[in-house]
């Protein structure tokens, strides 16, 4: 007899769900009905766990987000060089390719954020968070004298995650001649200027 999941596990379930239903509809066009097909559940069993189908929708997006900060953090923290560190966080930041979900998630939620207030929060949240976890690499480095700064480290960090932002956008929009690990090399020649590190790991 197949054990009965726990709410919160089928609380993930559904979170998975609705990420599926967002990239597949749109998140202006996602509905409930869209993401019980996609659990396989009934509208009805979906709003026994999430009445307000929004509040789900913003859990989805959250979700797909923590890998570009709470999973890098956690990388980031086996590893003590911080020029190790920089060119790991730089190829963690982009999409593994086209169909990469969480990239695409992203996208779509990057579309909503000027109509829908709580996606450009979350938006800001996740921009200002990963310009912080450069930055602490940046000084860090700085301070061990294995970087040497163009300019200050909150510019080269912003430019970082608006680069990561920019080569993600054109992996996923399938650019002929930029691959992850096209967008990586771009990304991190800029680095190598702004730090005076040749960055080679």
């Amino acid at each position: 007899m197949a054990q009965r999941k726990s709410r919160s596990d089928r609380r993930i379930d559904l979170i998975e769900a609705a990420r599926r239903a967002i990239i597949r509809h749109g998140i202006d066009g996602v509905q409930l009905s869209h993401v019980a097909e996609e659990a396989g559940l009934t509208s009805g069993a979906v709003l026994y766990h999430y009445p307000d189908l929004s509040e789900l929708l913003v859990e989805a997006q959250h979700a797909g987000m923590e890998r570009f900060y709470e999973q890098r953090l956690r990388q980031l923290a086996t590893l003590t060089d911080p020029a190790e560190k920089l060119v790991l966080t730089i190829r963690s930041g982009l999409p593994t390719g086209p169909l990469d979900p969480d990239v695409r998630l992203l996208n779509e939620l990057g579309g909503a954020a000027g109509r829908n207030r709580v996606y450009g929060v979350l938006l800001t949240s996740l921009y200002d968070r990963q310009v912080s976890m450069y930055q602490a690499i940046l000084d860090t480095g700085a301070a061990l004298g294995v970087f040497r700064l163009s300019t200050d480290s909150q510019t080269i960090a912003r430019n970082l995650v608006a680069l990561e932002d920019a080569y993600g956008y054109r992996i996923t929009a399938r650019h002929p001649l930029i691959g992850p690990e096209e967008a990586a090399e771009l990304i991190l020649s800029y680095a190598r200027t702004a730090t005076g590190n040749d960055l080679a790991h």
